[in-house]
């Protein structure tokens, strides 16, 4: 039976999926993912135990379960996965992103440099360590800015600033971020820093497609109809086909196929993240991996029979080797939106999903906040309450839809209880 590795921080719903879609091809699929190797698989999925800090020991327990039962294909689920998956796959010589390339797409900075040095239009930027004074930076800069992480990923840190004060604040905050134990403990030096940047003002837009041998394929354009303007920019609704005339998604297409080659990425799924305005096409990040989480859900894909394949099922027969080129996104508009948190506090319970599922065009309405989690909106914390998904004949009605279903959704957050010291 073939196998296909699957690289990830955890299984979570986007690992479920891609089991599901093994299923229906006959594949086997085993998981390597970050956990202590000295425990005898805690979680009985048979998975291998790596540690993204330490590469040299996580490849080698790659190429040792390789060893045992051969692997076909390999798959990064998450962007510090990403690096993981290439030398894995370079160490079994198997088709992927270039290491370095790898690298380079999940730091910020990195990328910046690398599409900056090949001529694409680029904000200006700085890289600074996150122990530097804020005070002392703000007569270096321009406005309206940016300070980013370097390696966080879901716009999570990232903080518009319009003036001086606002710089000092939301450099401080990223910074507070950036000491908590749960992020020192990811042992990233890329946290160690933060980069400071122009505001790129337009529409953003999500770019979901296959590299082969260099080349870009489009697999789908998603618009992000909600303004991303600051001072937070928590992402909602996704929806495809793009309604931007067809020269200007050309231009899109061709810009991030232009920053996959400055970048060097070679084989395998990429998510790319742009802005457009007047008419120049400015790419942000381009991830060296698919669409994140259940997001993935919004797509479909279909042969000239009409039979409908999932993102995954299309990524594991790409990671196989075998033809996709039959396969091409569905007919009908799809969209997703992540349900924002509106505030800090614990998840108590949500009211009319019956009435959100039943707008005419909603096809789930999936929640994934759990009962007493304590939520923490952007730009700290890193999840959703949860993922409306639709399909219509337009992207409009896709986006009426979705916001329709949300304005039924009632979520009940209790303020967290202040412990007082006796």
């Amino acid at each position: 039976m073939r196998r296909v590795l699957i690289v990830a921080t955890t299984t979570g719903y986007q690992t479920r999926s891609f089991g599901e879609a093994a299923e229906r091809l006959g594949l086997e699929l085993v998981f390597a993912t970050d956990r202590c190797h000295q425990i005898d698989d805690p979680w009985r999925d048979g998975a291998v135990p790596i540690r993204f800090y330490d590469e040299e020991s996580s490849v080698q327990a790659i190429v040792d379960a390789a060893r045992t039962d051969p692997i076909h294909g390999i798959i990064a689920v998450g962007d510090r996965p990403a690096r993981i998956a290439a030398l894995g796959a370079e160490a079994l010589g198997l088709p992927g992103h270039p290491p370095r390339a790898a690298d380079v797409s999940r730091n910020k900075l990195a990328t910046r440099e690398c599409l900056s040095a090949a001529g694409l239009a680029s904000p200006w930027f700085r890289a600074v360590s996150m122990d530097v004074q804020p005070e002392a930076l703000v007569r270096e800069l321009s406005f309206p800015c940016v300070v980013k992480p370097l390696a966080l990923s879901g716009s999570r840190g990232v903080i518009r600033a319009n003036d001086p004060p606002e710089f000092v604040d939301a450099f401080n905050r990223l910074r507070r971020l950036l000491s908590e134990k749960s992020i020192r403990a990811l042992r990233d030096p890329a946290n160690d820093t933060i980069i400071v940047e122009a505001f790129v003002p337009g529409q953003e837009l999500a770019l979901e497609g296959l590299v082969e041998q260099g080349r870009l394929r489009l697999l789908a354009l998603f618009d992000k109809p909600d303004p991303l303007d600051g001072p937070f920019f928590e992402e909602t609704i996704y929806v495809t086909p793009s309604s931007l005339p067809l020269p200007v998604q050309r231009h899109v297409h061709d810009t991030v196929a232009r920053a996959i080659g400055a970048i060097g990425l070679r084989h395998g799924p990429i998510h790319a993240e742009c802005r457009v305005h007047q008419g120049e096409v400015v790419v942000l990040e381009v991830a060296a991996r698919p669409i994140g989480g259940l997001c993935a859900k919004a797509l479909r894909f279909q042969n000239g029979a009409g039979d409908m394949t999932s993102l995954e099922e299309l990524l594991l027969r790409h990671a196989l080797g075998e033809p996709t080129e039959h396969l091409s996104r569905e007919t009908a508009a799809s969209g997703v939106m992540m349900v924002p948190i509106p505030s800090r506090g614990m998840y108590r319970r949500v009211d009319g999903v019956d009435a959100a599922t039943a707008v005419p065009g909603i096809e789930e309405v999936f929640i994934t906040a759990k009962l007493d989690q304590v939520l923490v909106p952007l730009p700290e914390g890193a999840s959703y309450l949860g993922f409306i998904f639709a399909r219509r004949k337009t992207s409009e009605e896709v986006v009426r839809a979705l916001r329709s279903a949300h304005e039924k959704l009632n979520f009940v957050i209790e303020k967290e209880l202040s412990v007082e010291s006796q």
